[in-house]
């Protein structure tokens, strides 16, 4: 197995079909994600081309707390139901965590339903207890704990500055603001 990493836009033809495939079993009618917040998509590829495993990163800089950070998060993470329980989401995602910490991030922040919070906290994220992303715009807040969602906030900080800030993202609420295309990362 091999991951490929790549800007959104500049996946292969062949690996974009596939991994598009792939997407529309959990996500679907997702389609691209806003250019805005520079998409990077990582496929775990097996050698016969298959796309096993898919995620992308979201990134963009977020104020919280009075203070300025470059943010990156998960979405669309999604591995073949004829592979899953192998450990490719897994690795997908431990590798993501990886890829966002050499970024240059200072903070990765998403949300996921509550019975993956034990997945994601394997593959290194950390649950941030009463933590909501905003996601939406300010003129149309769309937050992660609105009636039907149940969804845990899920965390890792990868500067000093923001691992001394850590605190302050617990019981709190994060202005994420995506924008439209991507209500939520």
């Amino acid at each position: 197995m091999r991951i490929v990493t790549v800007p959104e836009r500049e996946t292969p033809p062949e690996l974009w079909t596939r991994a598009e495939a792939l997407r529309e079993q959990a996500w679907p009618g997702g389609g691209p994600h806003d250019p805005a917040l520079r998409p990077v998509a990582m496929l775990l590829v097996a050698p016969d081309g298959g796309v096993r495993a898919a995620l992308d990163i979201l990134s963009k800089d977020i104020t919280h707390g009075g203070r300025t950070y470059r943010a990156s998060g998960l979405s669309a993470v999604v591995t073949d139901t004829a592979h899953r329980g192998k450990g490719h989401g897994r690795q997908l995602v431990a590798a993501a965590r990886e890829v966002i910490a050499a970024s240059g991030a200072d903070v990765g922040l998403f949300t996921c339903d509550r019975p993956l919070q034990p997945f994601y906290e394997s593959a290194g994220w950390q649950t941030l207890p009463g933590a909501v992303l905003i996601g939406g715009t300010p003129q149309a807040p769309f937050p992660s704990d609105q009636p039907g969602f149940d969804k845990v906030t899920m965390g890792a900080f990868f500067t000093a500055r923001a691992d001394a800030d850590a605190g302050a993202f617990e019981q709190s609420r994060i202005a994420l603001y995506p924008g439209e295309i991507d209500r939520l990362w």
